[in-house]
């Protein structure tokens, strides 16, 4: 089906809220990541979420070339390729751009976007993500404000983050040198946020809240989540603005986390669920599998002309594919979102 926009895009989100689960956001880098990723959502019947950061749009447009921006677009035309031979809904989402990285990334994005709908046609991207979590509430309030009104107007949403996320992803904010209590965001930042971008007008975006969640693999016991900080942030903001109001919240940092807990954050409005670290493993895994069991194939040893058949990269790249094809398989499990597609 072709790539959800606004309309199929925000019923995806409303589906997940009203019935207790989330899409996995899978992080892809290539052709081969992206095919992973939708054909596992096909396989389990659900609909999904693809994105892509900045290093995944320089490494994309080659060594040579290494530009995020042209990268980007050079996979999100792919995906709307791809994405019409299969029965399941795709959004197409940009992940972490920190304030700095706005004019140079997101806008180019954008603006390919307005001129797309300025020629009849949809967005690019069904939505992008703007990373304000190491600055101050209020300035990252003023910078996404700005953004929603402008992807507001041509039937994109926005993704904001509050609180800051532990651990590295592409340049993301991490938790060295911050107080402990960061980790978490409060009510009342949450209020503020639901208030600064409640006031655009037909805006509809996601919230990265932070409950101790960290990018990357870490021991049991490094951070404390704290699943219930978002719980007390959506009945704060149906205290103040009335018990209509919610927020489509986002998991980021999951990796590690046991399935009781990411499924507890399902009570609390998660919609969507990052997950890159895990997929990245069991894409390389079975490479790595490959190369030891055919070292003398895949190398020229002692004169030898190795076994064009297992050097060929076709041959080690579709193992590849699976086996982040059936990673993705369980963050759906463990999101609840299997058979779960609002179909066509």
């Amino acid at each position: 089906m072709p790539i959800a926009h606004y309309e199929t895009y925000t019923k995806m989100l409303d589906n997940a809220y009203r019935n207790g689960f989330a899409y996995p956001a899978i992080n892809c880098t290539s052709m081969a990541t992206i095919n992973a990723a939708i054909g596992a959502f096909a396989e389990m019947k659900t609909d999904g979420i693809i994105q892509f950061s900045l290093g995944a749009g320089s490494f994309a447009s080659g060594l040579s070339v290494a530009d995020s921006v042209e990268g980007c677009i050079a996979l999100a035309e792919y995906a709307h390729r791809i994405a019409e031979r299969y029965d399941v809904n795709v959004a197409l989402h940009t992940d972490h751009c920190q304030p700095d990285k706005v004019d140079g990334f997101l806008i180019p994005l954008i603006e390919e976007s307005e001129r797309r709908v300025a020629d009849g046609g949809k967005p690019l991207f069904s939505s992008h993500m703007m990373d304000g979590s190491a600055i101050p509430l209020e300035e990252n309030m003023d910078i996404s404000v700005g953004l929603l009104k402008r992807l507001a107007g041509i039937g994109m949403l926005l993704e904001v983050e509050a609180g800051v996320v532990g651990g590295e992803e592409e340049g993301a904010a991490g938790a060295e040198g911050r107080a402990p209590e960061e980790l978490y965001t409060t009510p009342q930042d949450m209020v503020e946020v639901y208030r600064r971008l409640g006031e655009v007008e037909n805006g509809r975006y996601m919230f990265a809240a932070t409950f101790g969640n960290v990018h990357g693999h870490y021991k049991p016991g490094t951070v404390k989540l704290k699943p219930n900080i978002l719980k007390e942030g959506q009945e704060a903001i149906k205290k103040v603005f009335g018990a209509e109001a919610y927020f489509w919240l986002v998991f980021h940092g999951g990796s590690g986390s046991s399935r009781e807990e990411i499924q507890e954050t399902l009570n609390y409005g998660v919609v969507k669920m990052n997950v890159d670290t895990d997929t990245q493993y069991a894409f390389t895994r079975p490479i790595a599998d490959h190369m030891f069991k055919n070292y003398d194939g895949v190398m020229k040893i002692d004169g030898e002309v190795g076994n064009k058949k297992v050097y060929d990269p076709r041959t080690y790249m579709k193992k590849a594919e699976q086996g982040m094809r059936d990673r993705v398989k369980i963050a759906v499990e463990d999101l609840k979102g299997a058979g779960k597609s609002l179909g066509r």
